[in-house]
């Protein structure tokens, strides 16, 4: 099976900026980048084997899956050729779709 392209929505770009800078407020910025380099190195086996992501249970779609890599949620949306990550949430974090009525907290676009 031929590899298929990795990207990352702007969604997911943003949550990382985030992670990044928390951990620079908190006068740990090595430990922001280090959380950021395992990200990018998790998601590197998606281009060969795109399926081994579990699928998100709270929408139990098979195009909606998830690296479990603590602590975060590497959410990716899984099509032919590509596998998109929409966002990079704390694990203990339930996922919604936008207009659920759910207030506070982003949704999840894919």
């Amino acid at each position: 099976m031929p590899s298929v392209v990795i990207s990352f929505a702007e969604s997911a770009l943003q949550d990382l900026e985030a992670v990044r800078a928390w951990y620079a407020e908190q006068g740990v910025p090595e430990v922001g980048a280090r959380l950021l380099a395992e990200v990018f190195q998790r998601v590197q086996p998606l281009a060969d084997h795109p399926d081994m992501g579990r699928v998100v249970p709270e929408f139990d779609q098979p195009f909606l899956r998830e690296l479990i890599h603590p602590p975060f949620r590497i959410v990716y949306r899984r099509d032919p050729q590509r596998v998109r990550i929409v966002r990079v949430w704390r694990s203990e974090r339930l996922l919604r779709v936008p207009g659920s009525g759910q207030k506070g907290e982003p949704g999840l676009v894919v």
